[in-house]
């Protein structure tokens, strides 16, 4: 109970914030090629590709939608600029929008289109393992993610589903900012304080820790997680009510970033992507949107089931992160999603 309740207070000043400011932050207007709308993504990752094709073929533009893409570099992060009208559509993991309903939140997030369907991290070993096993984790050192997070719950209940506590077997270090694990992996060394047998990682991290011989990837927790809602598009009820017209056109873009992933290969993909990742080569990016591809992360459509929705929450529960069931039809809205599915 002792993570719920930081967790309460964490979310209790955010929407503390959020009252003072909701009224202070940027609103849309017109810019050069339609209307303003700025997006504020959880992560910049490869792991997000149909959005990232969507940008780069113009689909927005098509929908006479000026959008600006802002990382928020964390699902808090990210919630925060959304409530306080910083940015007008949040993309993150939906557990941020339960936790801000059950807060109290007048103007809270409605989740409109989910984007992947899997979880896009991997385990890093610090030494190659040909036929890892999940139990082979049992009394190692892992770096984790922020408590109370997609990465780290999910981690978490595929430790459950093979018999493994995740508080007792193993220990796992959640103390390190987002995106910074890999580096504390590569930097440390052995018989240090901080030197870890394993690292959850997102791509590019998973494939640069490889490439530079400092760990290997031995599991998808995407695949080994099952389906799962990861990430979704939220705006606020108010701004949802008010601008009925840009969330149908931001989600017709999206449905045509979907169609592109599906219908093109992981070469076109990353050469269609490659703009948004210039620190990485191209080959690189190949690779992992071909790994994801492969491991079926992306959904076909935008529609956010009731029955994904009750497993991200049932997720929650096990982490101890939720005491009761919130009502889908109050944070979930398909009515874009489900005009332009295919």
């Amino acid at each position: 109970m002792k993570r719920q309740k930081t967790l309460a207070a964490l979310l209790a000043v955010l929407l503390l914030v959020a009252a003072v400011l909701g009224g202070c932050g940027k609103n849309s207007g017109k810019g050069a090629n339609g209307t303003k709308v700025i997006l504020n993504e959880v992560a910049h990752s490869i792991f997000y590709a149909p959005m990232y094709v969507a940008i780069e073929e113009g689909y927005f533009s098509e929908e006479k939608i000026d959008l600006e893409l802002v990382t928020g570099y964390g699902a808090d992060k990210t919630m925060t600029a959304l409530l306080t009208g910083e940015a007008d559509i949040g993309f993150m993991g939906s557990e941020a929008s339960i936790y801000t309903y059950l807060q109290g939140a007048q103007d809270y997030a409605i989740n409109f289109a989910q984007l992947t369907q899997r979880a896009g991290n991997f385990l890093v070993s610090r030494k190659p393992i040909d036929d890892f096993k999940w139990d082979m984790l049992k009394g190692s050192y892992v770096l984790g993610g922020r408590k109370g997070g997609m990465p780290q719950m999910v981690f978490e209940y595929i430790l459950k589903m093979n018999r493994i506590n995740p508080d007792t077997d193993l220990n796992i270090d959640t103390s390190i900012d987002f995106g910074s694990t890999a580096a504390a992996f590569a930097g440390a060394k052995e018989g240090e304080a901080g030197y870890a047998d394993f690292t959850v990682e997102f791509e590019p991290h998973a494939t640069s820790l490889e490439a530079q011989g400092e760990g290997y990837i031995v599991a998808s927790l995407g695949t080994d997680s099952g389906y799962v809602p990861y990430t979704a598009f939220c705006a606020r009820k108010s701004y949802f009510a008010e601008h009925q017209d840009v969330l149908l056109g931001f989600t017709k873009a999206l449905q045509k970033g979907m169609d592109y992933v599906a219908s093109h290969s992981a070469d076109e993909i990353a050469a269609v992507i490659q703009k948004q990742f210039p620190e990485t080569d191209l080959e690189t990016i190949t690779t992992i949107v071909s790994r994801y591809k492969n491991q079926d992360t992306w959904k076909s459509d935008l529609v956010f089931t009731e029955d994904s929705f009750k497993l991200l929450e049932n997720i929650l529960m096990e982490a101890g992160e939720l005491e009761k069931y919130v009502p889908y039809e109050d944070l979930v809205d398909n009515t874009f999603s489900e005009k332009v599915k295919n």
